[in-house]
This record gives structure tokens, C-alpha cells and sequence, in this order.
């Protein structure tokens, strides 16, 4: 196997690693060198150089037919790995709109190649409401009636959360409190009972500052994980990013701006931020993304005793 294509395999960054150990994938990093070998025949790709800020997959850069593009392998799941192609799907029906535009894909092998963007939000350094403008406009182009596609729906959604949340939360030895983790499930059952397809939309799933690069003048979101929800579920992620800012103000203010700039409830907006930012913050200190995790459950117990007026 090419030594050049191992090299790349080796410079995965350790939350990669700690994720593919996570989801019992050792295998399938032992097997990359040669998928990578298979997909650069088979698509005319030259692959470059990796990605040092993945968290979900094998990303780099390449060229294809003379074009600069991106690679991207998923870490395949034991439980449900279909759910993973999950992102090709989403990718296809936005077709560039609000997403980054698919340029090929293997759902088989979890893989794809997409346009290549520019910096990320992040990487911009713009302030907190310039990137939320940015990211609602991005989501807000994405979000569309998709009734006969098969994604998982925001109750769908609300059971894995809540199964992550009971089940990280025993396992870390309960690294936040009690009250957190009941104010969070009392939260998702609201959002499951609150679940109607009529009023469900195409939803990317985890929209933050990251997942925005830019393309000229707007910014397109990636690695969409794909719901059928209320549109306010990708709200609740802005709510659960940028832990440290919400806790220096009235953390209810967040969610009452950004249902002002979209027309959308900011009770339901809120209650997706809370779930969400256990769920992740829990999730964050198993594969050791720090100081995220401990900063997200640290903004949990703060709103669980705030005065919170929406």
C-alpha cells in the first residue's frame, strides 16, 4: 500500500482517533489507506493534505479533473451505519443551496467529494452576531418541505439524545449534576410531544461556526447530519454553542434574538439549546474536546438555576 496514503491515514487528528475507538471502528482505520487508494482510481482524485480540525471523519484536501475539492470518509457505526449516508442525502436535495454542493458520492463507503470553500466562521473571527446572522442565512436556505424523504425526524431525534444522555452520564461518572441532566430530559420530551411532520423541514442538525465556510460573499453550511424537524432545532444549536458568552449575559436573550430574525418560538428554540448543550457537553468530555465539554455542562448548571424570561 502506498506510503504516502498511510501517511495521510496517520496524520488523523487524536479526537478522530478517540472517535473511531468510541464507535469500535478500528478496523476501518486499519482499511483506509486502501479505500482511499480505491476512491482516487475510481474518481480521478489526487488526494492532498488532511484536515487537522475533523471530529467525525477523514477530510482533505484533493484535486479532481482540475479542480480543487474535498474528501471526506465518515466513521462507520456499528448500530445504524445507513444513518451515516444520511449526509449524502441531505447534501443532494439542497444541491448547493444553504449547503455545500456534493460533487461525488458512495453511500456504501460512507465517502464523497464536495467544493471547495473558504474559511470557516471561526477562522474569520467574526463577532457573535455576525455570525449568527450568517448562520441562520445559511440555514434558513437550506430549510424546506422534504415529506417523502427517508431522514429521522426531530422524535426520532429526541430518543438518541436522551439515550446519550442517560447512558454518557453514568459513564463519566455523572460529570454534571442531577438537576442538568432532568432539566434536559424534561426539555426533550417537551420537543418530542411537540414534533409534527406537517410542520417538519429539512434541518442540517448541527449548524455552528465551524460548519460555515465561506463562498464569496454568504456561507454555506457542511456535514449536515440530516432531520426532519421543527426548524428551531437548528436554532437550539446556536444556543448550546459560544457557552462562555451566554453565561456573561441574560442567557434567555439569545434565543429571543433569534426568534426575532426568523419569526420562529423562542421557547422551543431554548428547550433544543438545553438538550443540546448536555448532550454535546457530555459528549465532548468522553472523546476529551476540552475545555468544550466542561464549559458547555458548566453553561448547563448556570441556566438550570437562572431567572430565564423568554
Amino acid at each position: 500500500m502506498s506510503s504516502r496514503l498511510s501517511s495521510l491515514v496517520d496524520q488523523l487528528s487524536p479526537v478522530v482517533r478517540n472517535k473511531v475507538a468510541a464507535r469500535g471502528a478500528t478496523s476501518w482505520l486499519e482499511d483506509l489507506p486502501g479505500l482511499l487508494k480505491e476512491l482516487e482510481d475510481r474518481w480521478s482524485l489526487s488526494i492532498g493534505s488532511v484536515f487537522d480540525s475533523g471530529t467525525e471523519a477523514f477530510v482533505a484536501t484533493a484535486e479532481m479533473e482540475g479542480q480543487q475539492v474535498v474528501m471526506k470518509l465518515l466513521i462507520p457505526v456499528g448500530d445504524d451505519p445507513d444513518r451515516l449516508a444520511d449526509e449524502i442525502t441531505v447534501l443532494e436535495l439542497a444541491d448547493g443551496d444553504g449547503c455545500v454542493r456534493l460533487l461525488r458520492s458512495d453511500r456504501s463507503l460512507l465517502a464523497m467529494v464536495v467544493e471547495r470553500l473558504g474559511p470557516s466562521i471561526f477562522d474569520l473571527g467574526l463577532p457573535i452576531e455576525d455570525r449568527h446572522r450568517h448562520l441562520v442565512d445559511a440555514a434558513q436556505a437550506l430549510w424546506r418541505p422534504a415529506p417523502d424523504v427517508d431522514l429521522p425526524t426531530g422524535a426520532h431525534k429526541v430518543a438518541l439524545l436522551v439515550d446519550m444522555i442517560t447512558g454518557l452520564w453514568e459513564e463519566l461518572d455523572r460529570p454534571c449534576s442531577e438537576q442538568v441532566v432532568t432539566h434536559a430530559l424534561d426539555c426533550a420530551e417537551r420537543r418530542r410531544a411537540a414534533h409534527d411532520d406537517e410542520r417538519a423541514v429539512l434541518v442540517h442538525g448541527d449548524v455552528h461556526q465551524w460548519n460555515a465556510l465561506r463562498d464569496g460573499d454568504r456561507f454555506k453550511l457542511v456535514d449536515p447530519d440530516g432531520l426532519l424537524a421543527e426548524p428551531e432545532y437548528d436554532l437550539g444549536i446556536l444556543m448550546r454553542e459560544d457557552p462562555l458568552e451566554l453565561m456573561s449575559a441574560d442567557p434567555g436573550e439569545r434565543a429571543r434574538k433569534l426568534a426575532s430574525m426568523t419569526g420562529l418560538d423562542a421557547n422551543a428554540i431554548w428547550e433544543w439549546g438545553v438538550v443540546e448543550r448536555v448532550s454535546t457537553g457530555l459528549l465532548c468530555v468522553q472523546i476529551e474536546l476540552q475545555p468544550e465539554g466542561d464549559q458547555m455542562l458548566a453553561a448547563a448548571e448556570h441556566v438550570v438555576s437562572a431567572e430565564v424570561a423568554l
